[in-house]
């Protein structure tokens, strides 16, 4: 049986993880506040972009390589993933994803590339010997447009390039502060682009169709990748909330088994000592 120094050794190390616990929750949800509104703020665009692009392509006959299926030969995959741990599963959820994806849909490592996006990601595909054409590291908690633009674009180059054939997102979607959801989305080619959301709004263009997709479609595609990374960002931090509420919750229940224990010990410990002494002046009768 441990004695009381070591039971009360952890009751005081388990309050102040507790407490650390504590501050990373508080930390994580304000984060996540402002994750989610700037998730929630970036869907405007996004939807009037694809509704600008939706007409194009539903009105006339203006063509764009990102709108037209081709033979796949080599994919590429773009993982969402956070710099660090602490977050539940978040990170293995999409980890675990990915590399089910290509362990069911390629036999060789020509015919996949990886955009790796957060630390994690980088690092497990590393291990894994996956080739990683593309990587970002130390993003910001409320990342910008600017911060992501190159691989974006580099990304969405390497399309254009035909040196992948399709692109697709791998993140952890935001639906509430206590559920994210893995989920895989094509980007290019663009498909089942939804036209009968949209405005009724009538554009002209100039100087024509084909030269306003051929600015809009790289646009476009890269908002998709900067409208996921938002989403995913909100996804991380409601998932490190809840699992630092977890881990503080649970804290509490151990906190609360060790002070029983120590209670115990210390009315043995004293019970004890009063055998002790009722038995030492027995013996002096």
């Amino acid at each position: 049986m441990a004695s009381l120094r070591d039971i009360k050794k952890r009751i005081d190390s388990t309050s102040k993880m507790k407490k650390i616990t504590k501050a990373m929750e508080m930390v994580s949800a304000s984060k996540m506040n402002k994750a989610e509104q700037n998730a929630k703020a970036f869907v405007p665009y996004s939807e009037k972009m694809q509704e600008v692009v939706a007409s194009i392509a539903k009105h006339t006959d203006a063509t764009h390589p990102m709108l037209q299926t081709r033979e796949v030969k080599k994919t590429g995959y773009v993982a969402i993933t956070a710099d660090s741990g602490l977050a539940g599963a978040y990170n293995a959820n999409i980890l675990r994803h990915l590399n089910n994806t290509i362990q069911k849909n390629h036999d060789s490592s020509d015919e996949y590339t990886v955009i790796a996006i957060g630390r994690m990601a980088v690092d497990f595909c590393k291990k894994r010997n996956f080739p990683v054409a593309k990587s970002i590291i130390g993003l910001p908690d409320q990342p910008s447009f600017a911060f992501i633009k190159d691989i974006a674009s580099e990304t969405v180059q390497m399309y254009s390039d035909q040196e992948i054939d399709k692109l697709v997102i791998i993140y952890n979607h935001y639906v509430s502060a206590i559920s994210q959801v893995v989920t895989t989305n094509q980007l290019l080619p663009i498909e089942n682009m939804d036209t009968t959301t949209g405005s009724s709004s009538q554009y002209e263009y100039e100087p024509g169709e084909e030269e306003i997709l051929a600015v809009l479609l790289p646009q476009y595609a890269e908002s998709l990748i900067y409208g996921s990374l938002l989403d995913a960002k909100a996804s991380e931090h409601a998932a490190r909330m809840t699992a630092m509420k977890s881990a503080s919750d649970n804290a509490s229940d151990l906190i609360d088994d060790l002070s029983l224990s120590y209670n115990r010990a210390r009315q043995a410990a004293i019970t004890q000592e009063i055998t002790e002494i009722v038995g030492g002046a027995s013996a002096l009768e």
